[in-house]
């Protein structure tokens, strides 16, 4: 068994998997070696660890880890088990090398771009050639929210969890206008990039991820596929890809 650690700017996910499959997984706040011993005292088969992190945390946990088994600690040096043609790879961000890692896991030799909708919204390309050539990142929906309320004088600050059912196009209300602005504009943004993407690569999947991918959940067509916790599915196969070199 591998356990699989992804800490980001907002949430710690944290998975138990069986090979490909993952058989216990928590999303938390934050995580400590208290919570880690639980962990292994609840799955002592655990073997092999990997840790990765766009945001501070405890250094700690990566010596409590390597107590423990194989541990791998992603950087942007780690070896990935795909073509890294970003032309600035040592700013490339821990989510998305294990977002292309996932993508040519689930869809070898095609060309896949992941819609990665969490603190931002990342668009991520790997081509039928295995090879990653970058994308494009843009505010995730609460960053919207944030920013509409944080530079105006009036607006009041909106969340998700504001939003009851369908909503609507046309907005009768103040808060209402704000919910269409940002979670409809954000659709028409995502829609309109992936067509974009779709003319320039023939047979394009799609791939629809992260903590928001529910209010994208119209997007998902014949040749788009959603797939939550693909960050963690990149991570488990990084993980395996360097056991096995």
């Amino acid at each position: 068994m591998k356990l699989i650690i992804d800490i980001g700017n907002s949430f710690t996910k944290l998975a138990i998997f069986d090979g490909d499959e993952i058989i216990d997984f928590h999303i938390v706040k934050k995580i400590d070696i208290a919570f880690l011993t639980d962990v292994y005292e609840k799955f002592p088969e655990v073997s092999s660890s990997i840790i990765s992190s766009v945001a501070l945390h405890d250094l700690s946990l990566v010596d409590f880890l390597s107590q423990r088994g194989t541990t791998i600690e992603l950087s942007q040096s780690t070896p990935v088990p795909f073509i890294n043609n970003y032309r600035t790879p040592e700013t490339l961000g821990k989510d998305r090398i294990a977002i292309a890692s996932a993508a040519v896991k689930l869809f070898p030799s095609e060309n896949v771009l992941v819609v990665d909708t969490g603190t931002s919204i990342t668009y991520d390309l790997v081509t039928d050639a295995g090879e990653f050539i970058g994308g494009g990142i843009s505010p995730g929906l609460n960053m919207r929210f944030k920013a509409l309320h944080n530079f105006t004088h009036r607006l009041p600050l909106i969340q998700m969890n504001d939003a009851e059912g369908e909503i609507n196009l046309v907005g009768d209300t103040t808060e209402s206008s704000i919910l269409t602005g940002v979670v409809v504009g954000a659709r028409a943004e995502v829609e309109g990039i992936i067509n974009q993407y779709s003319s320039l690569y023939s047979s394009l999947k799609i791939i629809i991820s992260g903590g928001d991918n529910k209010y994208f959940e119209k997007l998902v067509k014949s040749n788009i596929f959603a797939a939550p916790n693909i960050v963690v599915q990149g991570l488990n196969y990084i993980l395996d890809f360097n056991e096995g070199k």
